[in-house]
């Protein structure tokens, strides 16, 4: 399948990634630029009631966003976009904020249900920031609302946060 035919699916794809940054973490005209998308494999059904996967070194560019992961999965109901599944050994986020900070996430699964706004992160997440990160086995993320919920799951969370300057020497 070319990139010109993937990019339905890829797009989808990418509101998932802009949206696992936040909109305090993405870089606004990152959605303008264009989207570049690699993988070794896909099998796509074009009907509005399908699934897209994307399988083998799955990379997709777009501005300073950059997604790596080993398989990703669109899910289409009635047309429109109602799940993304972003999976890796780790799935990998990366983008710069408006600011020039970056972001780095990683987690070995990245589940988006665009009807709720909800992203769940889960395996080995890590969330890296030069003003601190969050680490743990799941952290919930609500789109809308910018709430990060973890742990409840037996296996805690654990954050670092960076004071705002470094203190003088």
């Amino acid at each position: 399948m070319s990139k010109d035919t993937m990019r339905p699916a890829a797009t989808s794809l990418l509101i998932l990634c802009l949206a696992a940054t936040g909109p305090a973490f993405a870089r606004s005209t990152d959605r303008s630029q264009p989207m570049d998308i690699d993988a070794d494999s896909t099998d796509a059904l074009l009907g509005d009631d399908a699934v897209t996967t994307m399988n083998g070194n799955v990379r997709i560019r777009q501005g300073t966003l950059e997604v790596d992961a080993d398989r990703a999965e669109i899910h289409r109901a009635g047309g429109d976009i109602s799940q993304i599944v972003l999976t890796g050994a780790p799935a990998r986020l990366r983008q710069v904020s408006d600011t020039g900070e970056p972001m780095d996430a990683r987690a070995q699964r990245v589940v988006y249900d665009r009807t709720s706004e909800i992203m769940v992160l889960t395996g080995a997440v890590l969330i890296e920031q030069p003003r601190g990160s969050v680490r743990g086995e799941t952290l919930k993320y609500n789109l809308d609302t910018g709430r990060i919920e973890g742990g409840g799951d037996g296996q805690g969370i654990s954050m670092r946060i960076l004071p705002k300057t470094a203190p003088a020497n």
